[in-house]
């Protein structure tokens, strides 16, 4: 399996033979359980709940929740998954600051306790359906540094935090803590003491106003490589949290963090093949038999992957494509590849990730089928 390196030819032809078929998505098991077993001991003590949106296979599920990982989740649809696969409800959150009453309504039930809300709407309906719970409030963070921001959609300031909380303890319920997240991809180690302050300051605004909290939740974020290795550890983020979080909070407050991507994602390694190649005006065209709508969405929104090949022949830049007859279908318009031909394989590592699980039938054409090894 691809891990940091490039492999040599010789790995790759192993790996190209070990596909009878593609598109494929080869899942190593092994280094699957090295990622976690690396935030098990750089996050020791606190609680990490996949955030199974990344990838929601059952063997991914299965071997972390055998190996004690906890999981994060947003629908009706992935707490039935969970179900399914015979985990328990107490092992499972939802950070979803948007969700349905029905959802609430089967998740309390199962054993959720912890949820997240950022709304008047969302107290309302977690005081009827979900009584006893003790709810974060989601707080909007500076994103700087990450790839993929998302401190748009959800989130509230610290003033209207503070006063969500106090209206959720005059509901009942038992306001916990709070949960933020600096953004996908982040790659500023600075992002999560930046965080840590603004939370600081409502923790202690909500103290002042008869509010004890003890939940702390870092969310997301953690970057992995795809093709720029200049990124923060797993360890150093870590270090960095901890050194923080024990400057700015009591002892004993309750940590959690979500890692999806960065969980899963060099786990994963797209084996394609090559269907089609054209020349259009000066540009080289190479197609592949998987694209955006079969897994490779995020090359929309900037993910850059790297491309491995063991043909031979002069390197060239190339636009890649998908099989749809939909123009949206472009990958990459920057790909140094060898002169390809139709028939040859490409192995995409990193992509354990969101590739399955953005995946459509658009077109008739399949998305990869999963293949574990390890």
């Amino acid at each position: 399996m691809l891990t940091h390196a490039a492999p040599s030819i010789e790995n790759l032809k192993h790996l190209f033979a070990s596909v009878p078929e593609t598109p494929a998505l080869l899942i190593d098991l092994k280094v699957l359980r090295s990622d976690f077993l690396d935030f098990k001991r750089s996050f020791a003590g606190s609680r990490i709940c996949y955030a199974i949106k990344a990838n929601s296979h059952p063997e991914i599920l299965t071997e972390l929740y055998a190996l004690g990982c906890d999981f994060e989740i947003s629908s009706l649809g992935e707490l039935h998954h969970l179900q399914s696969l015979g985990i328990r409800g107490d092992r499972i959150i939802s950070s979803n600051p948007i969700k349905s009453p029905l959802f609430i309504r089967e998740a309390y039930a199962a054993g959720l306790r912890h949820f997240v809300f950022d709304s008047k709407a969302e107290v309302d309906k977690l005081a009827e359906l979900a009584p006893n719970s003790s709810p974060c409030i989601r707080l909007t963070v500076p994103n700087e540094g990450s790839e993929w921001p998302l401190d748009k959609k959800f989130g509230v300031g610290p003033e209207m935090a503070l006063q969500l909380l106090l209206l959720a303890k005059a509901k009942g319920l038992k306001p916990a803590g709070v949960t933020f997240h600096i953004g996908s991809q982040n790659r500023e180690l600075e992002g999560w003491p930046i965080a840590l302050r603004i939370v600081r300051d409502l923790w202690d605004k909500a103290k002042k106003k008869g509010i004890r909290l003890n939940t702390l939740n870092i969310g997301g974020g953690m970057p992995v490589y795809y093709t720029n290795p200049d990124f923060p550890s797993v360890a150093e983020i870590a270090k960095t949290v901890a050194a923080t979080r024990d400057t700015l909070f009591p002892a004993g407050v309750e940590t959690f963090l979500e890692p999806g991507r960065a969980m899963v994602a060099r786990a994963g390694t797209i084996v394609t093949t090559v269907v089609g190649v054209a020349d259009r005006d000066g540009t080289r065209w190479v197609y592949i038999d998987t694209g955006i709508f079969q897994g490779l969405a995020e090359a929309l929104g900037g993910i850059k992957y790297r491309y491995l090949t063991h043909a031979s022949g002069p390197v060239e830049q190339c636009t890649l494509a998908g099989p749809s007859c939909d123009s949206m279908d472009t990958i990459a318009r920057d790909v140094m590849l060898p002169q390809v031909k139709v028939g040859d394989r490409i192995a995409i590592p990193a992509c354990g990730a969101y590739t399955t699980s953005y995946n459509t039938d658009f077109n008739g054409f399949p998305g990869p089928r999963v293949i574990t090894v390890g």
